[in-house]
């Protein structure tokens, strides 16, 4: 009885040891459910702290770059651009690219400086296509349904359809977007390395001296044979076009009497450029490649073609450039001019060839100016009695590398008051 007594003691205590230990299970198994969790939201609440991290680095990006922008900006309004730069087109879509091409290769570095803008005469849809595939530059559409109506029989519409445009976008430009000056690209250039420079340190001439009509990238005898030196500057009393920029204040001038055509021949006028000169290189900034065009080729093969287009990087924001100045720039021609070797007679052209250094050959009027051109190879051209490139008339050009050759007539040696002749 004892001993059963015992038994049942132990089977109770047994029974109940295993019901706390599967009480103790239970609640262990709960624990580690709920460590469980714990960990999970340990790992999330890591993985959110993380996002944080990475989004405040963001935010923190975003605010330096708005930062930055905000800066570039206001610079950007401080320093208004130097000038805009306008490329004239028409129906030439491969010719817009290889312009557009060049003039991006040297600009991205100076865009704020210098706007670009395509401004295309009519609605050729390869012309539009081309100029709208480029973020770069801003497009401007010319239409215009007038009939042109030609003053002499056999002339080609085309050159008043040109100076039609040339105002509207230059009107544009200077009235609708308010810039102080403009840079005139056709759309068959291609342009030098130091092409924006150049038209940088030149603007200032331009602002600061009202003589100064416009400044020309361009050298109507800017052949390989004819040019040496890439940091040559001088003024011409002749017009040169092909690459140009003028001022505000000039075209608030001539925009009201703009020709009907023939733009470029109508500036060569005394009456319109009244007496003011234009800056331009010995070595070309600008290279024309446009043999197909209004002007049919002429003259492309003996002048064009053989242009030289500078490919030295001239640093002009270093020059001093105060020589071409008007109060300058007489005096230190006439002393170029003055130093230059005479030479005289008939055989004076032959008697160049011989001579060591730069040479002056005088001429009376202008067929014996065409004449001794002709035997060197220069423009024989006049426009309004004044030869093409010529100052006070002098034409200056090289000849067998670095010597210069300055054809000059009587009424030059006045001007420039060289007296020893």
């Amino acid at each position: 009885m004892r001993l059963f007594t015992t038994q049942s003691e132990y089977a109770d205590r047994l029974a109940s040891a295993v019901e706390s230990e599967s009480h103790c299970t239970s609640q262990m198994k709960l624990l580690i459910d709920q460590i469980s969790s714990q960990q999970g939201k340990i790992v999330a609440l890591e993985e959110e702290r993380k996002r944080r991290e990475d989004e405040c680095k963001e935010l923190k990006s975003l605010v330096e770059d708005l930062r930055r922008k905000g800066l570039q900006k206001v610079v950007t309004e401080v320093q208004p651009p130097v000038a805009a730069v306008v490329i004239m087109a028409c129906n030439r879509a491969d010719y817009l690219e290889r312009t557009v091409e060049s003039v991006l290769k040297h600009q991205s570095s100076v865009a704020s400086k210098f706007p670009l803008f395509v401004s295309q005469d009519g609605s050729h849809p390869d012309v539009k296509s081309k100029a709208l595939s480029y973020s770069q530059l801003v497009y401007m559409q010319h239409l215009d349904s007038e009939p042109v109506h030609t003053e002499r029989p056999g002339e080609l519409i085309a050159y008043y359809k040109i100076a039609r445009h040339y105002k509207w976008a230059l009107d544009q430009l200077f009235y609708q977007h308010n810039f102080n000056q403009v840079i005139i690209l056709e759309d068959d250039m291609e342009i030098a390395p130091d092409f924006f420079e150049y038209f940088e340190a030149a603007a200032a001439l331009l602002e600061k001296d009202k003589s100064i009509m416009a400044v020309s990238s361009w050298n109507d005898n800017g052949q390989k044979q004819f040019v040496h030196d890439p940091y040559a500057l001088y003024r011409s009393d002749f017009f040169p076009g092909l690459g140009w920029m003028l001022s505000k204040g000039t075209w608030d001038e001539l925009s009201p009497k703009w020709p009907k055509a023939y733009p470029d021949d109508w500036l060569r006028l005394e009456e319109n450029h009244k007496g003011r000169q234009f800056v331009r290189p010995e070595v070309c900034r600008t290279y024309n490649f446009g043999e197909v065009g209004s002007s049919l080729g002429q003259f492309f093969k003996q002048y064009l073609e053989p242009i030289k287009l500078n490919d030295v990087k001239v640093n002009w924001m270093s020059m001093d450039l105060s020589y071409l100045m008007k109060d300058k720039y007489p005096k230190h021609f006439a002393e170029i001019v003055r130093k230059a070797k005479l030479v005289r007679g008939k055989d004076a052209v032959l008697k160049a060839f011989n001579i060591v250094g730069d040479v002056r050959i005088q001429y009376q009027d202008e067929d014996e100016f065409a004449n001794i051109a002709r035997q060197f190879g220069i423009f024989e051209e006049w426009k309004d009695g004044v030869p093409r490139t010529a100052y006070k008339g002098v034409v200056v050009f090289r000849h067998q590398t670095s010597r210069r050759v300055f054809l000059v007539s009587p009424d030059s040696l006045r001007q420039l008051e060289i007296l020893d002749a």
